[in-house]
């Protein structure tokens, strides 16, 4: 059995896609034992005939257990009636109307199992307009504003590089169950936990949206460097790109002399932080007209020593080879009977007592189907019952 904070909490997982796997995924990483419910003809993302599992599946889905149950047959949603009072928590990523029309909703199953906490992952929202839509990641990256605040006018607006407002909605409803589950052992009921794509990725806009709420007005593409401060942003060395940082009159000092360029120190345009903002064009061509006299990893050796925040800008594959990466234990290998070997990224979050574990791979297509079934109190009857409806 799984070990960790979430040792004994049972999760009862109905989610596809990204953002609901990647919130039961980060419950299975500190214990709880997922038993990810799938439909019988397959998986997302598997390409046609294709023999295993997609890179997409197996980065949201490891520590979990899979069975096979058709929702869309009768036979099989009252069997999951009967699998609930072994489980904690229900996870979902269906529009609210799906679940409804089940007759699974949230209000149905919350008054019929009253300790059960039910938590709901939409594009929009439980309620509003915009309710029913269906939502995906892209969709909500526009409609949030990040987009808009992402690139550079060149660019227009951009997208992320990875789905992030599916693993932000993920990582909030992992949070919201948790909480759900702590106030549980206060009051002994559960309820009812919701967040959206749109909902994340609006809470995550931070002082993106103060600096609407301060001026009234909408502040464009941040570009490679911070808005608000300078130098602090990219910038291209001889063979690469790094980032520094230099927001205080005292790390400036610092990055002047560790580039040797005290001259900057007693050059007007640069005397304070409103006027190293104010011509930040001309700082930023001088920082990289200096910069490209030598590569990337010599000038992050002697700004770090200097005590200036800097690092390289790397691709996932130095990424991966990192001395600090492989020391924080953030890249994992397990072995997988299609791959040989599983690879994933590490747990970001280590607790001293009672820490985290990635000891379970992705679950093979309804893998542990009829072992879940039992555990819940269906017999070979109910099993024989539930293939002839193929409910399995």
């Amino acid at each position: 059995m799984p070990s960790g904070p979430l040792a004994g909490v049972r999760v009862l997982d109905l989610t596809r896609f990204l953002a609901g796997p990647w919130c039961t995924m980060l419950l299975a990483d500190y214990g709880a034992d997922v038993v990810k419910i799938e439909s019988p003809e397959g998986r997302e993302f598997r390409p046609p005939g294709a023999s295993r599992d997609s890179y997409f599946f197996l980065s949201a889905n490891r520590g979990k257990r899979s069975a096979t149950l058709d929702l869309r047959v009768p036979a099989a949603r009252e069997a999951l009636l009967r699998m609930l009072p072994s489980f904690d928590v229900l996870v979902e990523n269906y529009r609210p109307c799906v679940m409804e029309r089940f007759g699974l909703s949230a209000e149905t199953l919350t008054e019929r199992f009253p300790r059960l906490v039910y938590c709901g992952i939409s594009g929009f929202g439980a309620d509003g307009p915009y309710r029913d839509r269906p939502g995906l990641d892209q969709i909500a990256q526009g409609m949030s504003g990040f987009m808009s605040l992402t690139g550079t006018e060149e660019m227009g607006p951009t997208r992320a590089g990875i789905a992030i407002g599916d693993l932000l909605a993920g990582m909030y409803a992992a949070q919201g169950v948790q909480l759900a589950l702590l106030e549980r052992e206060r009051s002994g009921r559960g309820q009812v936990v919701h967040t959206s794509l749109l909902e994340a990725m609006i809470a995550t806009l931070s002082w993106g949206a103060g600096m609407y709420f301060e001026s009234g007005r909408a502040p464009g593409p941040a570009g490679q460097h911070h808005p608000l401060s300078s130098p602090y942003g990219r910038f291209r060395a001889r063979d690469g790109y790094l980032n520094l940082a230099a927001p205080s009159d005292t790390l400036w000092r610092r990055t002047a002399d560790a580039l040797g360029r005290g001259d900057w120190l007693e050059d007007a345009r640069f005397a304070g932080p409103l006027e190293r903002l104010r011509y930040r064009d001309a700082l930023t061509r001088e920082i990289e007209e200096t910069l490209a006299s030598e590569d990337v990893a010599s000038w992050v050796e002697r700004l770090n020593a200097a005590g200036v925040p800097c690092g390289p800008v790397l691709d996932l594959a130095q990424v991966f080879a990192d001395p600090q990466v492989a020391a924080r234990a953030m890249h994992v290998s397990l072995p997988h009977p299609e791959l040989g070997t599983f690879q994933t990224t590490g747990l970001p979050v280590k607790l001293s007592r009672t820490p985290g574990e990635i000891e379970r791979r992705p679950p093979l297509h309804g893998e542990h189907t009829e072992a879940v079934l039992r555990e819940c109190g269906l017999d070979d009857d109910d099993l024989a019952a539930l293939r002839a409806e193929k409910a399995l």
